[in-house]
């Protein structure tokens, strides 16, 4: 093997070693909920370390539905019955209103009271008290009353 290999080979397991330790550290970071801000029965979640994939996102809520509702008392259905929770990045933390779009939240007093609007996740029943999964990178899912989760196409 020449000189000019081994370089190669060794930045690419520097760079290989760094991207694995990167994805294993998110993997191992638990998901922290930062703020729970609430509109009638509307819940917006901040959260960091939200998973990656739909089904991780999925078992996270299922996993921590009853951690929610007694911490955070969501969600709180209208007198209908019906209720959305949706989860936000937290990103880079509150931000005045200033930029165009952002979701500001009015019970907090303060000017420093919006974020991107970066949906990661949402969940919400339906009239039929289906829960309904919404992973926004197009992808919707039911939760059958047999405790199964299957891919939809939203109507």
């Amino acid at each position: 093997m020449t000189v000019k290999n081994k370089k190669f080979f060794s930045v690419l397991l520097l760079v290989s070693g760094s991207f694995l330790g990167y994805v294993l550290w998110r993997l191992l970071s638990p998901v922290e909920v930062i703020a729970v801000h609430q509109r009638n029965n509307f819940s917006d979640v901040l959260v960091k370390n939200f998973p990656f994939t739909d089904r991780g996102k999925i078992s996270w809520w299922l996993k921590n539905k009853e951690i929610l509702k007694t911490k955070y008392n969501i969600p709180q259905p209208a007198s209908y019955g019906n209720f959305t929770i949706m989860f936000w990045s937290f990103g880079d933390g509150y931000k005045e209103e200033g930029k165009y779009d952002r979701l500001c939240f009015k019970d907090m007093k303060t000017k420093v009271n919006c974020i991107e609007k970066d949906a990661i996740f949402s969940v919400n029943n339906d009239s039929q008290n289906r829960i309904h999964f919404t992973v926004y990178d197009g992808d919707n899912y039911l939760l059958k009353e047999n405790g199964e989760v299957v891919e939809y196409e939203y109507e």
